[in-house]
């Protein structure tokens, strides 16, 4: 299909959409998240497809780890739609209201953000977390994801497009461009007559890329250069464990942390402790010059490594002298995502949460958290790093807008 008539059936079907009631919507998700078990084989073959072309072409480990599906990663997809199906309906919401000296009564109500256009790569699951969104938000999507996992994406949109017209919904509610094209891609940044805002999921590249050519409102979802701070009061058996769940659960999502803070005042006694973890895992440490002593196995930390979003098997170490140098650190490295210090020190801890400038912030905590479904949103669209209109991950209502609703009786200005 044309990109032309994809966007203007959204632009149709964003009014079919907003009709639905909280009733029909959650019928509908429960419909979709059936569905997609039903047809896990098919969604099975589809995305081993791509991850044998993945591999055949090299693709890095940690995309691989992204693109890959299984039975339990589609059973985790159905039950992040049945949670959002369980939240309350933002829609309708009124957000505020007041009345005018003149006799105005004047609502501000929460209304759905029209034709939302969500550009992604490799992840397949966010074909359906989008859709589920989006949709209980009251909006139509169109879906571009990337060439990687164009199989497993339409697999997964037309499970969701045949639940919604089993039961007479527009399927149009969610589209997917399955033009792989790149130009097809800057073609669709530009269609702001029909898309009301733009929503890029993936690497720093393709951020960058929607930001630079999009004429469209764009959400920024950015990359996540996590740190973990642990500070002098820390409680060692808290930090190994934290630090190697944040670092190793998963290596190639953005809420893993890429690199390790540590007093200088503790760094003989942990920093060994550390290594041993990393090892145990198979983590390259890369190491500041006052910390490299340490360790039995580091290779030294270039500026550039401050700055990286690894997405693999790789952690550097920064030494500091305290929790402000710390602080300092991270706000000039970091990508604004997820940030965690360990400590015992109630003041220190207060400080880094009010001075680090990052969508989430943590105190004795892994990074792993920043997720919508861990914050009981469900599933999320993406973690926003930007600072207007939605940050960190957004749920439902970061998915709409608002009108102002004004009831007169006869009033003229």
């Amino acid at each position: 299909m044309e990109l032309i008539e994809i966007c203007r059936r959204a632009k149709e079907a964003k009014y079919k959409v907003q009709d639905l009631t909280t009733k029909e919507k959650n019928k509908a998700l429960l419909k979709v998240a059936d569905g997609l078990i039903k047809d896990t084989k098919t969604i099975l073959d589809a995305n081993n497809a791509d991850y044998e072309e993945g591999k055949l072409s090299g693709m890095h480990q940690g995309m691989l780890d992204r693109l890959k599906l299984d039975e339990k990663r589609i059973e985790a997809m159905a039950e992040g739609i049945r949670e959002v199906c369980a939240l309350e309906d933002p829609i309708g919401e009124v957000m505020e209201s007041f009345k005018r000296p003149n006799g105005l009564k004047i609502s501000k109500v929460r209304v759905p953000l029209g034709v939302i256009g969500i550009i992604y790569e490799s992840r397949p699951n966010v074909t359906a977390d989008a859709f589920a969104l989006t949709f209980k938000a009251g909006n139509a999507v169109i879906l571009k994801g990337g060439s990687d996992a164009i199989n497993s994406n339409i697999a997964i949109t037309n499970s969701i497009r045949n639940s919604l017209r089993s039961l007479n919904i527009e399927p149009d509610a969610v589209q997917l461009i399955e033009d792989t094209d790149r130009q097809v891609t800057t073609k669709f940044m530009q269609m702001n007559e029909y898309v009301d805002v733009l929503i890029p999921r993936g690497s720093a590249g393709l951020i960058r890329a929607v930001v630079d050519n999009s004429t469209i409102p764009v959400i920024e979802t950015g990359t996540g250069n996590c740190h973990i701070y642990v500070d002098k009061d820390a409680e060692f058996e808290k930090a190994i464990p934290i630090i190697v769940n944040a670092k190793t659960q998963r290596i190639g999502v953005c809420n893993a942390a890429e690199s390790l803070i540590v007093h200088k005042d503790i760094k003989d006694s942990f920093l060994p402790l550390f290594e041993k973890a990393m090892k145990e895992h198979s983590v390259e440490i890369r190491a500041d010059k006052d910390s490299i002593e340490n360790f039995d196995a580091a290779v030294p930390a270039s500026e550039d490594d401050f700055y990286k979003e690894y997405l693999d098997y790789i952690i550097s170490v920064k030494t500091v002298s305290d929790v402000d140098e710390a602080i300092d650190h991270i706000n000039k490295y970091n990508t604004g995502h997820s940030e965690s210090i360990i400590t015992e020190n109630k003041e220190v801890a207060k400080k880094f949460l009010n001075r680090v400038d990052a969508a989430c912030v943590y105190v004795n905590a892994s990074t792993r958290f920043t997720d919508g479904f861990e914050f009981g949103f469900g599933a999320e669209i993406g973690i926003s790093t930007q600072k207007l209109h939605a940050r960190g991950p957004m749920g439902l209502k970061e998915l709409t807008s608002y009108k102002y609703q004004i009831m007169g009786n006869g009033q003229i200005r």
